[in-house]
């Protein structure tokens, strides 16, 4: 919905039909339904909190930002599958490749379909630096990480803040 819809708000913002359809893709993505009966813990929502309470800069730009970085940084034999299937089902990569191509396949397809809604990739396009990546690391990891799809300690985030400059 988002990858149909987004590119047509954006061209046309009176776009009732893509305006409605981002609205009720967003309200199911937040509201908790989808997680019923599964164990969710977050882990690019709690890093980008960090950079909004430190920076000016909004929560989707945040995560548009570090979700690319987040995927390749816990892309392993363990999450291959999840990768792959995520690439196979929404970008609609070949099934029948190895499962690590199209797991990269969708890491990038993600990360370009951002950029192609003119959403910043680095946080230096942000006004970000190395400055308070340490101290926003320790705080991010302080959050329920340990129980994250990978588990994170602040070490791991801020290599993933740093793949993000």
């Amino acid at each position: 919905t988002c990858i149909q819809y987004g590119p047509a708000a954006l061209k046309r913002p009176d776009d009732y039909e893509a305006r409605a359809n981002l609205m009720w893709a967003s309200s199911h993505a937040i509201n908790g339904l989808l997680s019923c009966g599964a164990e969710v813990a977050w882990s690019v929502h709690p890093m980008e909190h960090e950079l909004s309470a430190f920076y000016d800069i909004t929560h989707g730009v945040g995560l548009a930002i570090l979700t690319p970085n987040w995927m390749k940084y816990v892309l392993s034999d363990s999450t291959v599958g999840k990768f792959a299937e995520y690439g196979v089902n929404v970008w609609g990569i070949d099934a029948n490749q190895a499962p690590l191509l199209t797991a990269q396949q969708a890491i990038e397809k993600t990360r370009a379909f951002f950029t192609s809604l003119g959403l910043p990739s680095t946080l230096r396009e942000v006004g970000i630096g190395e400055e308070n990546l340490k101290v926003m690391a320790e705080h991010a990891a302080s959050h329920g990480l340990e129980h994250a799809f990978v588990p994170l300690r602040a070490d791991d985030v801020l290599k993933i803040y740093r793949a993000s400059l």
